[in-house]
């Protein structure tokens, strides 16, 4: 073969790799940074791809290399290797594109999707601060022992004089009321105090806006406006873990705050010092104030919940059914309140009565997935004590066989036994990318068919979990 026909060969091999990639991550992951790679040589030895930026070119080496190694093998058996360097003329790090480039990658979106207006003008509350939900009010909430600290705290922010803690940190799993409580201190803030300003948004949303001020070089604004308002509200600060510059401008902006004695309100899914993901000095300084967690929902919580949701909606439901209801649907209050909306509306739109007899037939798919839900932190936990580890090894970057293999194991029997998507199974092992987790599930399905034994733990593990 000539040097032309090979290299016509390789080229017509990374377009169908092209194909597959773009498949399996996604048109935005793909048109971010494995689009802009071109074939820079073909030799021997194998193929050599380049990168525009070095940072472009160290990410997809930490996270997309070894895929496009194997999908480019099972092409063409003879590749020897597939190398990665930088082209010789790219942006120069410290540019808007770049850094822009690197924010959004961090948080895996397209630069290209970040396509907001350009300029330098100053931004107002309205474009950058998250609606809020009238139902989410201090009126509506209902006080129990799981969540009675949190409430109070929150309740104390809203009726001091001056700022009682430095930030109020709220944290618990989802559907507890993390994000009703930071509603109603918006609500009630800006109901008395109308003047103040009050900036209430997700993590998430607050990386994109990071983006958007890089690209746009309009970053002076960002800082302007979260440097000036009276009370920040970030939701989900979890969102920002491993997202380094996401992290380092939040820091900046934490420390303005508290130097000007502007309230912080911050909500995650854990305490500070289990948000391993985040930089030591943010998670110090997110618990610097009052740590407040919400606790797994009691009977009473729920019961009391149904019976104000009910009385919301102006609908007489026998206590049976609201007995029952609080009984059976124990995982957050988000789904207790769903499960009630439907038994009023099936009820009220084929004009029948709400009996026991009908709330279990109308959730009978809810009430099924609710006998038994197995979680990631159970599994974890279970694989840990089984291979004698720690449960901190699911999470840390140890690649030694004897805490490689029961993560995988764990990562394996999350796949099987939650409805979580391989993103999030991903996150839950020390924020991996799902296609570690694609990884995982493969070996461990590779290990059963070649060790009968191996695969006996496999299935006394399972059994455990479900029993």
């Amino acid at each position: 073969m000539t040097g032309n026909d090979r290299d016509l060969s390789v080229k017509t091999e990374w377009d169908l790799v092209c194909k597959e990639l773009e498949a399996e991550f996604g048109e935005a992951i793909f048109k971010s940074w494995l689009s802009p790679l071109q074939i820079e040589s073909v030799s021997n030895d194998g193929v050599t791809l380049s990168a525009p930026t070095r940072f472009m070119r160290d990410w997809i080496q930490s996270k997309y290399a070894e895929r496009i190694r194997e999908l480019w093998a099972s092409r063409n058996a003879s590749l020897k290797g597939v190398d990665f360097t930088v082209r010789a003329m790219h942006l120069k790090p410290g540019t808007p594109e770049v850094d822009a480039a690197r924010v959004a990658a961090e948080a895996g979106i397209a630069i290209e999707s970040v396509s907001l207006p350009v300029g330098n003008r100053a931004w107002t509350l309205e474009e950058v601060a998250a609606p809020l939900d009238p139902r989410f009010t201090f009126d509506n909430f209902v006080v129990g022992k799981p969540n009675e600290l949190a409430h109070a705290a929150a309740r104390r922010v809203v009726e001091a004089k001056e700022v009682p803690f430095n930030p109020l940190f709220l944290y618990g799993g989802v559907g507890l009321g993390k994000t009703h409580l930071m509603h109603a201190i918006a609500w009630h803030i800006r109901e008395r105090e109308a003047a103040r300003k009050v900036v209430y948004l997700s993590a998430e949303k607050f990386m994109y806006l990071f983006i958007r001020a890089l690209r746009f070089k309009n970053t002076m604004a960002f800082k302007d406006l979260f440097r000036s308002v009276d009370v920040l509200m970030i939701d989900d600060v979890q969102f920002m873990a491993d997202k380094e510059a996401t992290q380092e401008e939040f820091f900046h902006t934490f420390n303005a705050l508290v130097d000007q004695n502007r309230q912080i309100i911050v909500s995650a899914d854990k305490s500070p010092s289990d948000l391993d993901r985040l930089e030591e000095r943010l998670r110090s300084r997110l618990g610097w104030g009052l740590v407040a967690d919400i606790h797994a929902t009691t009977y009473e919580l729920r019961l009391g919940i149904l019976q104000s949701k009910a009385e919301q909606m102006g609908i007489v439901v026998p206590a049976k059914v609201m007995e029952f209801l609080a009984h059976r649907i124990t995982s957050n209050i988000r789904e207790l309140e769903g499960a009630l909306t439907r038994v009023i509306a099936h009820a009220t739109l084929v004009g029948q009565a709400i009996t026991l007899e009908s709330t279990q037939e109308v959730l009978r798919d809810l009430l099924r997935a609710n006998e038994r839900r197995v979680t990631i932190e159970e599994i974890q936990k279970r694989v840990a004590e089984h291979f004698n580890v720690r449960v901190s090894d699911m999470h840390s970057d140890r690649r030694s066989r004897a805490v490689a293999r029961p993560r995988q194991v764990a990562m394996y029997l999350a796949k099987q036994l939650t409805p979580r998507s391989l993103p999030e199974i991903g996150r839950k092992f020390g924020g991996r990318d799902h296609t570690t987790v694609m990884h995982a599930v493969r070996k461990v399905e590779e290990l059963r068919v070649a060790d009968p034994s191996f695969s006996e733990d496999i299935e006394l593990l399972r059994r455990m979990l479900e029993g």
